[in-house]
């Protein structure tokens, strides 16, 4: 367990410090862009990451649950067909991304040259997702907490000095903060792929054996494909989303420009404010994919309930600590970014759905690491179901307004929650209280 630890606390400080670098980043944004132009940001940013989900094929998770189950002599065989498969499908991806990007219609209210950029990170997210699966399945988590601090610092860095030295107009100012964003991904795939280098020279130096090429495919696609369409689902829906919001709030009585500016203090000040404290979800579930994989390949159980139990508690230690921080302190934190009472209103309202994803994040590791994918998206479609439902239905109202899309937004995280919770602890063997095991279901 030790290493596990290890791996959790390299990921944390890094994030701990990416997180800071990240409200700093969006307090310059929040600045620079205004509020409407925080919004037009804020709705883009689902798109990209749509895109950058496609580019790495989930091959993080895929890679470092093959490589965290499989003895080191192996591992030279599976990166040589996994960088195949990478090549071949980053080729297609890039083709078909020329050809489709350009009439895509989300892109027409921003720079021309946005399209063009986005393009870019095909190939530098696919490349550096091999990477960056090796170093996770190793646990050498020093590396990939390195890579999401740099990418944190090279983003607000050019942001700062861009906007210190020159004067944008609007349109040139989305521009500049799409763009060192996309810039940021650069730096951490020429780190990443420098270093797996460096790594792949010295695993060509020792003893290996080779895996059919047909069962390395089938292993890495049968973690690819599902998770991939997995996260797939969640990212179609969070870029719809900024749009399902945006069409309640005017069809319940806002003018267009008045919902895109609460739809920018909902994502861009309140949500930015109350995700801070996932980096520490995010560092568990790096490093829980791999060492779920590998326990439960071994079959042992009683460590999975060990890891479960632990998981459960830090997570509602720091959880509760965070969001009564959030509901006591909403004006003084809010007020970093805009002097306006709403914002403080909606980071209040919200704390169920940050308390509640906090949990969401680990508990999909547990998942994946027991090869409970299927079961992870028909919570996730569920879920997202009920939460756009109650969105449309209550936010659409005149009297809820944003208090309604918000209600959704808390029912759907705490949902999802519970679903996940619920079938890790059936799985595993162990009682909802995390009170003594009962017997797993290959033993009844």
């Amino acid at each position: 367990m030790a290493i596990y630890y290890k791996g959790i606390f390299f990921l944390a400080a890094a994030a701990f410090l990416g997180e800071g670098i990240e409200v700093l980043v969006n307090m310059i944004l929040a600045r620079e862009l205004g509020s409407h132009g925080l919004g037009l940001y804020m709705s883009i940013l689902p798109t990209i990451f749509l895109i950058v989900l496609l580019s790495s094929f989930e091959l993080p998770v895929s890679i470092s649950k093959f490589i965290a189950e499989k003895e080191e002599r192996y591992h030279r065989n599976i990166l040589y067909h996994a960088l195949t498969i990478t090549i071949i499908f980053t080729s297609i991806l890039f083709l078909v991304a020329v050809a489709v990007i350009p009439f895509i219609p989300v892109f027409n209210t921003y720079h021309p040259y946005v399209r063009w950029l986005v393009m870019i990170l095909i190939p530098v997210i696919a490349f550096t997702s091999v990477a960056r699966g090796y170093f996770m399945g190793l646990q050498q988590m020093g590396k990939i907490a390195v890579s999401n601090f740099l990418r944190k610092v090279i983003q607000l860095g050019g942001l700062f000095f861009l906007f210190r030295l020159f004067a944008f107009n609007a349109e040139s100012s989305l521009l500049i903060a799409i763009g060192t964003l996309i810039g940021s991904e650069i730096v951490v795939f020429l780190y990443l792929v420098y270093m797996f280098i460096i790594q792949f020279q010295q695993l060509k130096r020792q003893p290996f054996s080779n895996i059919n090429k047909k069962v390395v495919r089938k292993n890495l696609m049968a973690v690819s494909i599902p998770t991939t369409g997995l996260r797939l689902f969640s990212a179609f829906t969070g870029a719809i989303q900024p749009f399902v919001i945006k069409a309640a709030l005017v069809h319940s009585g806002m003018t267009a420009t008045l919902a895109t500016e609460q739809f920018g203090m909902l994502m861009g000040v309140a949500v930015s404010i109350g995700f801070f404290p996932a980096f520490i979800a995010h560092s568990l579930m790096i490093v829980l994919i791999p060492g779920v994989s590998k326990t439960h390949s071994q079959k042992d159980y009683p460590t999975l309930q060990k890891m479960l139990q632990q998981v459960m508690k830090l997570t509602l230690l720091y959880g509760i600590v965070a969001v009564t921080m959030f509901y006591l302190f909403a004006p003084q934190l809010t007020s970093l970014f805009f002097k306006s009472e709403l914002s403080a209103i909606f980071l209040q309202l919200l704390w169920p759905f940050f308390l509640f994803h906090f949990f969401i994040m680990p508990l999909q590791a547990f998942l994946i690491g027991l090869d409970l994918i299927k079961e992870c998206f028909i919570h996730i479609i569920w879920s997202t179901f009920i939460s756009f439902g109650l969105i449309l239905w209550l936010g659409s109202s005149e009297g809820w307004q944003m208090n309604g899309v918000i209600i959704g937004m808390n029912t759907g995280s705490v949902l999802l929650a519970m679903m996940h919770y619920l079938t890790v602890c059936k799985k595993i063997g162990v009682s909802i209280f995390l009170k003594g095991a009962i017997p797993k279901a290959s033993e009844r």
